[in-house]
């Protein structure tokens, strides 16, 4: 017999379930699972366990917790792996948020039901302010960190499934794609000269490049003669103020963007401010030495770049982010007819969904122009619109 139930008490079975021998003693293993219910649902779960063991999958239960697991996760798998921005991420989430609500919990025990009930409470009250509850988008970000973890915890052989794929995250609206017209790109040209970031805004919106990206650039990464750049890493600054250089996350980040002749102009421009910058102070300019830096040559901090960006919106209300100039480049690419492939190219993202599901959408006129060169391309005399009566 492979497996039995036994009463216990008026709605309590055990299961006794037979595992497979002790491959290096020989001897017979038990394991006994205790079912709070019928009957019915004792035989139920008998039947899910011997698929479990017939299947490989089936996983001895064990007094390791929830938060036991997830501290666990966080040190062999996240901080070893992961970029320090996400890391970080990641331990806020596991420790404000995770580890309060259910870290208490046995990891085998943990199910659908708990993770649901998070959710429903964070949507509701979920601010540690006590002031209501969270953007829906904050509770995704919950969900795709407790994913991922419980992804490692089935790959680590500690829990035979993912209990979150069960549950269901909250929809979220997808964020709006800002960008700005061509009046707002001279508005913003003329009233950024004035600033000391003028070249990096303006390599912001002529490259497409990230915030992160420009800041970690350094002179020998640019060809002003060939006129193209080469993103091989990035800046991020962590907490307490420690700045630290990452490579792409993936493949495709690292790429060469060409440069228009301005933009090499410009840099050119930057290059001749910051050799009579180095002059004065007695130093000279290296190749090694970053791009876009303090007046001490120290990196910018992306903070810093983001409240003058704010200052400057505010200035000339155009009202846009500074991650909305790489929006701005990537529309004003697609209206101009450039191939999607060669945009995603330009932008490092994964793959051309990613960039067809983000900006298709955003160029207004590109459906009625498709519309038209269809019809072109089937008619001999296409039909002209006839105007309003």
């Amino acid at each position: 017999m492979r497996g039995h139930i036994q009463k216990r008490f008026r709605s309590s079975y055990t299961i006794i379930l037979e595992l497979p021998r002790d491959p290096a003693t020989g001897k017979r293993r038990q394991q006994c699972i205790s079912v709070k219910g019928t009957k019915k649902k004792a035989e139920k779960r008998l039947v899910e366990l011997l698929l479990q063991v017939d299947t490989g999958e089936y996983v001895k239960p064990g007094k390791l917790t929830v938060a036991d697991f997830l501290e666990r996760w966080l040190r062999d798998y996240v901080w070893p792996l992961l970029s320090p921005k996400t890391a970080e991420g990641y331990q806020d989430v596991v420790r404000k948020r995770l580890i309060p609500n259910f870290g208490q919990i046995p990891l085998t025990e943990l199910k659908p039901k708990h993770i649901q009930e998070f959710y429903a409470k964070a949507l509701s009250s979920g601010r540690l302010d006590g002031k209501g509850g969270l953007n829906p988008n904050s509770v995704l970000r919950y969900h795709q960190c407790l994913h991922c973890a419980l992804e490692s915890a089935v790959k680590w052989g500690l829990v035979s499934r993912n209990v979150a794929d069960a549950a269901d995250p909250p929809r979220t609206n997808k964020h709006k794609v800002n960008m700005l017209d061509e009046d707002g790109i001279s508005v913003l040209q003329e009233a950024a000269r004035a600033t000391p970031y003028y070249a990096l805004f303006h390599c912001a919106l002529w490259t497409g490049m990230r915030r992160s990206e420009l800041l970690a650039l350094r002179w020998s990464d640019v060809d002003l003669l060939m006129g193209q750049i080469s993103v091989i890493r990035s800046l991020h600054c962590l907490r307490g103020g420690s700045v630290i250089f990452r490579a792409p996350k993936s493949a495709k980040g690292r790429r060469t963007i060409a440069l228009s002749p301005s933009t090499c102009l410009i840099l050119r421009q930057h290059r001749e401010q910051q050799e009579a910058l180095c002059t004065m102070i007695g130093k000279r300019l290296e190749d090694s030495d970053l791009i876009f830096t303090q007046a001490d040559g120290k990196p910018i901090l992306p903070d810093t770049v983001t409240h003058a960006w704010i200052k400057l919106a505010k200035k000339t209300k155009l009202g846009i982010r500074f991650h909305d100039l790489r929006h701005t480049h990537a529309s004003v690419l697609l209206k101009q007819g450039v191939h999607p492939k060669v945009v995603q190219e330009r932008l490092g993202h994964a793959s051309i969904a990613i960039t067809l599901d983000t900006y298709s959408h955003v160029a207004p006129g590109l459906q009625e122009a498709a519309a038209l060169k269809f019809e072109r391309a089937l008619l001999k005399q296409p039909i002209q619109p006839q105007a309003p009566c």
